[in-house]
């Protein structure tokens, strides 16, 4: 923080009052609805002007609650349901090793090229119009799959979706940072990721042109339904739209801002952050696309050959994912540890994981490594976007950093199946061999990615903490997380 606490103090009593209370967190603190037309508009605390302090105060903390479960309810079974739709198609595929990694590097090249480009375009025609143009032409794509009478036809249908659906997650990901601040995403993506893993119970059921037509009416209702920003938001009042924007965290996207900006690319692409953040998810899509690629073969191992038997043994490594998700989101949302310690630990378990696969000692035992290997590469996505987004900023920085790390990064999508092609086969142990190092890799860059960022992340978990004991008072903390990361030397000295 690096703003002046008296100058505050000396503007507004509201502020004088709860700050000489007996907590002292290093936060500056008002009463709700407490702050008066008298504060001076020169006087910020981290971008906080008169106004905004006046719209940040004007609910209470119950009321606060109210209108954020309001929110969830608007937006998140929408894009929940958007996102579990993405993935239903993911496993309607039925193709040898060798087939299915050429289909997937031909859908993902469109795709990783096309999502920076989709977020950028995201704002411009607003969230729900283009997550409606998104869902339809992928839909009629999806329903091109059932004129398809060979191998070349499927390539080109794949090539053809995987362009249409590009910048569907990173779009949901980007309109999430104009509703809610980073510390509250775990639990959002909680429900997210949940919704979106329920496909592993009967993804295998769903016909092409059954999903085609359910997915081009979503497409259509989400262009109706899906809430773009809250000042166009039409079941809010001015004072919660107002409070809405005022809570999220100054560098927080703005639909009033200008659509596109190129000095924040530039300024996005300087950033190193970027490059890590990047090379953490390259590194994981590629070291742990194998666990869902090999799931398959441990099932006809051990003897179930059947469509309707697999999908028996399929279940419990959907229920596990369901809920290392849910426990492992319960607990990064409260802030009160590191939040790299959790894809760290996911990490450290994947390895061990892969080493049972390398070695192969019996077929149980590589089950049971490939349900725990997939329960905790599911949960390792929604442990990374709340920290990821903690680094963003503005309106054109925030939708191309999250779009290219999503879009770059998923890069493993079509790499990884290319290390597990049939000549690997059976066991492909030369395979998991290969993904641990890679996953070893991602650990490293993630560690370093955390020592860039640790002044940020441990601010934004200081700040969470304040923010929970300060609603207890129905008091409001006024300060922003200040991105202190990539600050110059000559900047250490400024102080609160």
């Amino acid at each position: 923080m690096s703003t002046s606490k008296t100058a505050v103090e000396t503007s507004s009593k509201a502020v004088v009052d709860s700050s000489s209370s007996s907590v002292n967190d290093g936060f500056h603190h008002a009463r709700r609805g407490e702050i008066t037309d008298d504060t001076s508009a020169g006087n910020t605390i981290d971008g906080y002007d008169a106004e905004r302090m006046r719209a940040r105060t004007a609910l209470t903390a119950e009321e606060e609650k109210k209108l954020i479960r309001r929110i969830d309810w608007h937006l998140m079974p929408l894009c929940s349901i958007i996102f579990m739709f993405k993935n239903l198609d993911a496993d309607n595929l039925g193709l040898t090793s060798d087939q299915y990694a050429l289909v997937t590097v031909l859908y993902y090249i469109p795709y990783i090229v096309g999502e920076a480009p989709s977020n950028l375009l995201l704002k411009k025609f607003s969230p729900s119009h283009w997550q409606s143009r998104i869902m339809v032409t992928w839909g009629i794509m999806l329903a091109c799959h059932v004129a398809v009478k060979n191998k070349e036809g499927l390539y080109v249908t794949r090539f053809l979706l995987g362009l249409a659906e590009a910048g569907m997650f990173p779009g949901i990901i980007l309109q999430m940072t104009y509703w809610y601040r980073p510390d509250e995403m775990s639990l959002r993506l909680l429900y997210f990721y949940v919704c979106g893993n329920l496909r592993g119970l009967s993804g295998w059921q769903w016909l092409f042109l059954v999903e085609a037509i359910a997915t081009i009416i979503m497409g259509v209702a989400v262009w109706f339904l899906l809430p773009d920003f809250p000042e166009t938001a039409s079941w809010l009042t001015d004072k919660e739209k107002a409070f809405i924007q005022a809570r999220l965290p100054s560098n927080a996207p703005r639909a009033a801002e200008q659509d596109f900006k190129l000095s924040e690319i530039v300024s996005s692409l300087k950033d190193k952050r970027l490059w890590l953040f990047t090379f953490i998810w390259a590194f994981f899509t590629v070291g742990t696309s194998g666990v869902r690629f090999y799931q398959p073969t441990v099932i006809a191992d051990l003897g179930f050959t059947s469509i309707a038997q697999a999908q028996l043994l399929n279940l419990p490594i959907t229920i596990l994912g369901l809920i290392v998700i849910g426990i492992s989101g319960v607990f990064a949302d409260n802030g009160r540890l590191p939040r790299p310690l959790y894809p760290l630990s996911f990490l450290t378990i994947i390895l061990a994981c892969y080493g049972v696969l390398v070695a192969y000692p019996n077929n149980g035992a590589v089950y049971a490594a490939t349900m725990i290997g997939n329960a905790v590469t599911s949960a390792w996505y929604p442990m990374m976007w709340p920290w990821r987004v903690q680094t963003t900023s503005r309106a054109t920085g925030s939708a191309f950093s999250i779009g290219f790390v999503n879009s770059y990064g998923q890069i493993g999508g079509a790499i990884g199946p290319q290390i597990f092609r049939s000549a690997y086969a059976p066991r492909y142990q030369t395979s998991f061999a290969i993904a641990m190092a890679l996953v070893a890799c991602c650990m490293i860059t993630t560690l370093i990615t955390w020592w860039v960022t640790r002044q940020t992340e441990s601010d934004t978990r200081k700040l969470k903490l304040a923010r929970i004991a300060a609603a207890k008072r129905d008091d409001a903390i006024l300060d922003d997380v200040v991105d202190n990361d990539l600050k110059k030397k000559s900047d250490a000295s400024v102080e609160v």
